[in-house]
């Protein structure tokens, strides 16, 4: 899941209802946008009617402000991204943007609709990404799909010159390198005749282990975000052979040049193709949770989910039928239930999943791992 879901769900964990939740699909064309507010507007209305029937005492003035400045609120309606979720309290306005299409709709209820939130994080990772050339890099933060250049310090080693120093090469004298750069700790010093090639090559070394040396020692990454190389195979077999940073992960690579690349070019290309990677993985994971006890049953799932005996909730996305039914008066929606169900599974330390389903452990509709 990403930083930004797990800021989300912990925010609404610790939110007390009544809730209204709205989502809403963002088209990036003014008349797209437009259809979108009039949308927006009649949710609300139709929200409106709901909550004062289901919440007679409640005070729905504070909702209907909040609601008001977000239909005015221009900068929300440019957002770039495919959707949003917005969840309000009487006191709290918190919205998620997302990276999927997710159809309109809306609910009321004592607890936040996040179906469409959760499936958004699902194979959508936080991590740190490597462009790492022979003799320079960069780093990037990814986070909800959106890619970020990482502003580095004075001094850190973003290329040769800056982590080793300016030295003259000469193939007749001895060879000092000092480490000069935030991340070099130490000098390296080699002695004797050695040929440009070999000069070359302990330039490399160097450099990688001045950047390694960045990353453990003066990188921010307290919640441990992995590192994915981006590179040429060759980089990273030197990379790899130096590298002590423990948060650099071999689960996915990019193997190619990334001077190649634009930063736009690499959201568009390199993301997508690391995201696809720790998707495989992730999901043959996922198939070795059928060795333990689990269920496929709505009715049976439930009541295990209160009791908190859910460790895995697996959802597929074939149950999320748009609408809202037959009589939507009626307020029942077999979204509402298994929504409920999800967050029963969170609050008791389970984990949620929505996927399609041939991805779902078995390609079943519907299961739950036991603990037990």
């Amino acid at each position: 899941m990403t930083k930004v879901g797990k800021e989300l769900l912990m925010q609404l964990k610790e939110a007390t209802g009544p809730f209204v939740t709205i989502m809403l699909n963002t088209p990036a064309d003014h008349q797209g946008v437009e259809k979108a507010q009039l949308k927006f507007k009649n949710f609300a209305k139709e929200a409106k009617k709901r909550f004062v029937k289901k919440y007679p005492d409640a005070n729905w003035e504070s909702y209907q402000a909040k609601l008001d400045a977000l239909a005015t609120d221009q900068t929300f309606w440019r957002s770039s991204s495919a959707s949003v979720a917005i969840f309000l309290t009487e006191s709290d306005t918190l919205v998620h943007h997302l990276g999927i299409h997710t159809d309109d709709q809306y609910y009321v209820g004592d607890t936040p609709y996040l179906l469409a939130a959760i499936r958004n994080s699902q194979f959508n990772y936080t991590y740190y990404l490597l462009a790492l050339n022979r003799d320079s890099m960069k780093l990037y933060f990814v986070d909800n799909e959106q890619i970020s250049l990482v502003d580095l310090p004075e001094g850190a080693p973003i290329d040769v010159p800056t982590a080793l120093g300016e030295e003259t090469r000469d193939s007749s004298l001895s060879y000092t390198s000092q480490g000069r750069g935030t991340g070099s700790k130490e000098g390296v010093t080699y002695h004797g005749v050695n040929t440009k090639d070999e000069e070359v090559e302990i330039d490399w070394k160097n450099y990688y282990q001045a950047v390694d040396a960045f990353l453990r020692n003066d990188l921010d990454n307290e919640a441990g975000y992995p590192l994915y190389l981006f590179a040429l195979p060759e980089n990273q077999t030197m990379f790899k052979k130096y590298a002590k940073v423990d948060f650099f992960s071999s689960d996915a690579a990019i193997n190619m040049s990334p001077s190649t690349l634009s930063d736009n070019e690499i959201g568009e290309r390199v993301i997508p193709e690391i995201a696809k990677q720790l998707a495989a993985k992730e999901v043959a994971e996922y198939q070795e949770l059928l060795n333990g006890k689990f269920i496929e049953q709505l009715v049976d799932i439930v009541p295990m989910t209160e009791d908190g005996r859910v460790a895995n909730l697996f959802i597929a996305t074939s149950n999320l039928v748009d609408g809202y039914g037959e009589d939507p008066d009626a307020e029942y929606d077999r979204r509402q239930v298994l929504n409920t169900m999800t967050i029963n599974a969170l609050k008791n330390n389970g984990e949620a999943h929505i996927l399609d389903q041939k991805a779902v452990p078995g390609e079943k509709s519907l299961l739950a791992v036991l603990r037990y």
